[in-house]
């Protein structure tokens, strides 16, 4: 019985949107998610997904997807993403009801694994635009959008802070907390998220959204302040779960 987690399938069986042009990586990485997925997680694991799950903006354009989803090996948990546009707020419960006993929504509530508490929602990072000087150093920002990014981080801030609540109130003491954008932006060394993961004593902080070689270091990787930061973001992992608990 192990944990694993993979981010940012971004599948599209039933659209042209096509990731190729993102690099060689990309090249039928469904076959490959299938293939190591198959390979590396059994029945009896669970596979966290982290988020950009399908390209499709409405459930009937990503039934598809979702079917490839729920064919993988082990108990899958879905976490919201960016670009899953069927999947809105207020739709987690309905959608939970939908695929009862074969995957579960992670929003505003908590699953279990052995004795941890999985909470997690999709968070929220600025990305600018930042404004650079000749030599590439950030001089400033757009005030406005990051005023926008606050808010955000607001409410993301409030949906996990009820899945702590729910699991808390349920009696767990142990936590894995999963994220799709990264807990920090390029700018920070902490964040709200990073604050109330040292605040629950959280092993492990699981996070994808992070594309291309040269944003794979836009975030913490790695201990620090005694949380484990792990990078699951599909092309960084050449679409291999990641092992987070066994």
């Amino acid at each position: 019985m192990a944990l694993y987690a993979l981010g940012d399938l971004h599948l599209s069986f039933q659209s042209d949107k096509s990731m190729d042009k993102f690099g060689r990586v990309w090249k039928h990485h469904e076959q490959k998610i299938e293939k190591y997925v198959h390979k590396m997680v059994h029945p009896e694991d669970t596979l966290v997904l982290t988020g950009d799950h399908s390209w499709g903006r409405k459930l009937s354009e990503c039934e598809e997807d979702l079917a490839f989803i729920e064919a993988l090996p082990g108990q899958k948990i879905l976490l919201r993403g960016n670009h899953d546009m069927f999947w809105s707020a207020n739709k987690t419960g309905r959608l939970n009801e939908l695929f009862a006993g074969k995957m579960f929504f992670l929003q505003n509530n908590f699953a279990s694994y052995q004795d941890y508490a999985l909470v997690g929602t999709k968070g929220y990072t600025f990305e600018g635009p930042f404004y650079l000087n000749h030599r590439g150093q950030i001089i400033g920002w757009d005030e406005a959008k990051e005023e926008h990014a606050k808010k955000l981080v607001a409410r993301e801030m409030d949906r996990l802070r009820e899945s702590f609540r729910q699991a808390s109130d349920a009696g767990y003491r142990k936590f894995i907390m999963f994220l799709h954008y990264p807990p920090t932006s390029i700018l920070e060394e902490t964040s709200p998220f990073t604050e109330i993961a040292e605040e629950y004593g959280v092993e492990t902080v699981v996070y994808s959204h992070c594309h291309g070689e040269p944003r794979f270091g836009d975030s913490i990787r790695g201990v620090y302040r005694g949380v484990n930061y792990m990078l699951v973001s599909g092309d960084y992992l050449h679409f291999r779960p990641a092992l987070v608990l066994e």
